[in-house]
């Protein structure tokens, strides 16, 4: 039988809502968490990206907020600019599209303090932010954590590591015993779910199973080349392709800077994105991509993670990432909501046997292809031979 959004108990408001923005049925994820969460329990939830992790939170949070009282009644703490800016997003959509008034304010360090206390007097409903800056505003008595009933951590593997773990757990001792946590994160490791399980109450733990993590509508392909050569392959694929929206994966910030100024020397619509960026910049550059201005972004996992942007239609690892859960995690940004989407990965020699461990980790097939005469052309089977079948 078909669980509904109805089953699960939702209002009918934001069941309208959601059909206005096209989503008729829920994911596995919000399936199988949102009942729960109504309940007030504590939540460990772990899904493939795109696979609709934030409305699994967000439906719930705005069932049980009180739109009456100007009070904040919940926060979602979240690691990067342009995931919060993009859940806040979110939360607006939502209210306008349900007709539920529920409010939202988000509050990101290296910007104005001033004007997000100036929002914060409105007394906004749910607040999104990064940990560092709403641990700021709850000690200057912006924010009155008292009344906060859930706290949501997004991006969980990372917002509970060492760096940041201490601060989400300062934000958390300001709120009242009884309040509900949220964790979710599309991959979550035995050391954050034993962290997770330390300060929440007896939590429901999710995993929306590893097989099919990887839409079946994604190609995944790679070619060989020398690593001073990278560059020049990843040109010619992309006049080959002619991307409408594609990503393309870099590790260090300043490869990152030079590989854009190459590909935009060689007239390709490129422009990079970097967590170090000042906020203004990496806006105009996601701006760019998101309207179809911008044919390139080339970003570091840190400056992708967690974005939802519509319409990417290739991936391009120009560095290959540094295990399989980071294969997934790039992968994961194109073919999303059953659309067709391509990986490309550009090796060398050496990173081949780390191709043939992402097969046999992901269960996927990477075919090696090579670009000649500028057409994409299955390769010899030097590589070939010991593929998955």
């Amino acid at each position: 039988m078909n669980i509904t959004f109805e089953g699960l108990g939702l209002d009918s408001r934001l069941i309208e809502g959601m059909k206005k923005q096209g989503i008729t049925e829920p994911m596995p994820i919000q399936a199988n968490t949102i009942q729960s969460a109504l309940k007030n329990k504590d939540i460990v939830g772990q899904s493939p990206t795109g696979s609709g992790k934030t409305l699994a939170f967000l439906l719930p949070i705005f069932q049980r907020v009180d739109a009456g009282k100007r009070e904040v009644q919940a926060i979602v703490l979240a690691p990067t600019h342009e995931l919060v800016m993009q859940i806040d997003k979110q939360i607006k959509l939502l209210s306008e599209a349900s007709g539920i008034a529920v409010t939202s304010a988000a509050v990101i360090g290296e910007v104005n303090i001033t004007r997000q206390i100036e929002k914060l007097r409105e007394k906004p409903n749910i607040i999104v932010g990064s940990a560092g800056r709403v641990l700021e505003l709850i000690k200057r008595r912006k924010i009155n954590a008292q009344t906060v009933k859930t706290i949501v951590i997004d991006e969980a593997d990372r917002m509970l590591d060492e760096h940041n773990l201490g601060v989400v757990k300062d934000v958390i001792k300001t709120t009242l015993r009884d309040r509900q946590l949220m964790m979710f994160s599309a991959t979550i490791s035995d050391k954050t779910l034993n962290t997770a399980k330390e300060i929440m109450k007896d939590p429901l733990v999710v995993r929306i199973d590893n097989e099919g993590e990887i839409s079946p509508g994604i190609e995944h392909i790679y070619l060989v080349a020398e690593q001073r050569d990278k560059i020049e392959v990843l040109r010619k694929l992309a006049a080959s392709i002619k991307p409408e929206r594609a990503i393309v994966f870099i590790n260090g910030n300043e490869e990152l800077q030079l590989a854009t100024a190459k590909l935009q020397y060689h007239h390709l619509s490129a422009c990079a994105i970097s967590g170090n960026f000042p906020k203004e910049e990496r806006k105009k550059a996601l701006d760019g991509f998101r309207k179809g201005e911008i044919k390139l972004l080339v970003a570091s996992d840190l400056a992708a993670r967690g974005l939802d942007i519509k319409g990417v239609t290739h991936i391009f690892n120009l560095d290959l990432p540094e295990d399989s859960k980071g294969y997934l995690h790039r992968a994961g940004r194109t073919g999303r909501m059953g659309e067709p989407g391509m990986t490309i990965s550009i090796a060398t020699e050496r990173e081949v046997p780390f191709i043939r461990r992402c097969e046999r980790d992901l269960k996927i097939r990477i075919y090696e292809k090579i670009i000649a005469r500028g057409k994409i052309l299955d390769a010899p089977n030097k590589h070939n031979n010991n593929k998955q079948g």
